[in-house]
């Protein structure tokens, strides 16, 4: 529900914030005060195109904010969560500026955002009605959904939705699949030479830096022989090596510690020192006997270092690189073995989903249809008493190809308002107040399924007066009871019936024109209604009529 709208610096209003209550919000003023202008705005806000001709003279830029109660819209919810706009409070601020040079910026709650954005939130918050391009009654996805939930088929609807998504996913990995094979089908010669060469290789992961640790050990094996046989005899094997000369002095630290055993501290000093170098010297004499002296297999080494060098250069840069090259060689050779397999079974899920699709599809056409002939007389019985005595009001259901995304028909409302011609489409036939009164025969109609809160109906008395006037402000209250709807009128016979009354008035401030908005009550109210119904507003006889009419 829409809490409050505020513009700044918009067409004549140079600012101007407006609460929106619950229940039926009626808008009058005089011709020109900005009535039409204030629903303009709102439209910008919902995302119709921002142009610089809407700001202010002298300002450099416009600005609408909407301030939205989004409470149980989990709807909603989901679209903000999709691009991470938190909502606390189940509060949803919109907020749109235009700049005098015609650059258009966004935001939902304080985030920057697109049009976009603004118009999807939008056309699940609010319905605008007029001469406005944000004209709900037109777009063709509107038309489908007001069936829909007629019907009660809205379950069914996202079910064919769901289907047809699974076809669709389906086709695209059975020709996916099918351009994979026909791709492995053409490099079938060359793949199998790249799998079959490095399948050959045998390389291993960390393989370089294993032959090249081997190779260089191999390379300097009669160095490395000498140095550990250094080492080894004069740790550990020599007569007077580094052991034995520490065993010694391990032999006269024992005598000092007799003579002062406070010294005992440092005796393991001493041992850990004899063991390590005794340790050190064993491991050298090891390491000595181990060297090789094979130049056959440095040779070897060498060859395999070349292989690999070739490998990477075709196949690289890194080792890595070329195993993974072999085993995508290997998976698309094996693709041409199992791609039959894989296909016929695509094949079965999509001829079973394909089934599902149509006969979900069949079962929403045939809904639709009974609720086409339904909502057809509905509203025709409707239509007289809105002022459109000779209006025909049509559903079409027209076949397509085969069934999509939203069942196996296009569904278009089409009308006639003149006695004998043959309905059209609502855009080529009906004025601004003509479409908003349909669709408010069609809210009357979906009062209770219909979940978009806020209803806003500009040019709706266009034209009538009498009986219809006071049919149109009896629909007006009663959809009333389960939205809020916000209605720019001329009538007294429907500002009467609302439940809040506001005023748009047109001022002079410093010699600048702008125009103003406050709720009437008492009896400022009594002189609106007095003035709407074309008498003098002073005059006792107007009063009294005024009176009356809120009585009532």
């Amino acid at each position: 529900m829409l809490i409050e709208l505020r513009i700044q610096s918009f067409a004549v209003i140079d600012r101007l914030a407006v609460r929106i209550e619950p229940g039926l919000n009626a808008l009058t003023g005089e011709t020109g005060a900005g009535k039409s202008i204030i629903v303009g705005a709102l439209a910008l806000l919902l995302g119709e195109r921002a142009s610089s001709e809407s700001v202010r003279p002298g300002a450099d830029r416009a600005v609408v904010e909407g301030v939205f109660d989004i409470s149980g819209r989990d709807d909603v919810r989901a679209v903000l969560a999709e691009q991470g706009v938190d909502a606390e409070d189940d509060i949803l601020i919109l907020r749109r500026e235009v700049a005098a040079g015609g650059r258009s910026r966004a935001w939902v709650n304080g985030a920057a955002s697109t049009a976009t954005l603004l118009g999807e939130l939008g056309r699940r918050l609010v319905d605008l009605h007029g001469q406005h391009e944000h004209q709900t009654l037109l777009r063709a996805d509107e038309q489908r959904a007001i069936l829909d939930a007629f019907a009660g088929s809205e379950v069914l609807a996202a079910d064919v939705v769901a289907a047809h998504a699974r076809v669709k996913e389906l086709t695209e990995r059975a020709a996916a699949l099918e351009r994979r094979r026909a791709n492995a089908r053409e490099r079938a010669d060359v793949l199998r030479h790249q799998a079959i060469e490095i399948e050959k290789a045998a390389l291993r992961p960390g393989e370089e830096a294993e032959l090249e640790a081997e190779a260089t050990r191999l390379d300097h094996s009669e160095e490395l022989s000498r140095l550990s046989g250094t080492l080894y005899h004069a740790l550990y094997a020599a007569e007077n090596s580094v052991s034995a000369r520490l065993a010694e002095l391990r032999r006269t630290l024992d005598h000092l510690l007799r003579i002062d055993p406070s010294a005992e501290e440092w005796r393991p000093v001493l041992d850990d020192a004899l063991y390590n170098l005794e340790e050190l010297g064993r491991r050298m004499g090891d390491y000595a006997a181990g060297i090789e002296h094979d130049p056959q297999r440095l040779d070897t080494i060498r060859r395999r270092q070349e292989l690999i060098f070739r490998l990477k250069a075709r196949y690289g840069p890194t080792l890595e690189d070329v195993i993974e090259t072999g085993k995508r060689a290997r998976a698309e050779l094996d693709l041409l073995d199992s791609a039959d397999l894989e296909q016929s079974e695509i094949a079965r899920e999509l001829e079973a989903a394909t089934k599902t699709l149509a006969e979900r599809a069949a079962k929403l056409t045939k809904k639709r249809a009974a609720a086409a002939k339904k909502l057809e007389k509905a509203v025709a019985a409707m239509l007289p008493d809105l002022g459109m005595p000779g209006a025909r009001f049509a559903v079409v259901l027209e076949p397509l190809a085969s069934p999509g995304g939203h069942g196996a028909e296009s569904v278009e409302f089409r009308i006639a308002v003149n006695a004998g011609f043959e309905p059209r489409e609502l855009a080529r036939v009906a004025s601004g107040g003509e479409l908003s009164r349909v669709m408010l025969a069609l809210k009357t109609i979906l009062a209770d399924v219909d979940r978009v809160p806020t209803l806003v109906f500009d040019e709706i008395d266009a034209g009538i007066g009498g009986r219809a006037a006071n049919q149109i402000a009896v629909r007006l209250q009663e959809v009333a009871r389960t939205h809020q709807v916000f209605v720019v009128t001329h009538l007294a016979q429907i500002a009467a019936r609302a439940d809040h009354h506001l005023l748009v008035e047109k001022t002079d401030v410093r010699g600048t024109t702008t125009t103003t908005l406050r709720e009437l009550h008492g009896d400022e109210r009594i002189t609106e209604l007095a003035r709407l119904l074309g008498g003098d507003p002073e005059s006792a006889a107007s009063r009294q009529h005024a009176r009356e009419m809120l009585a009532r």
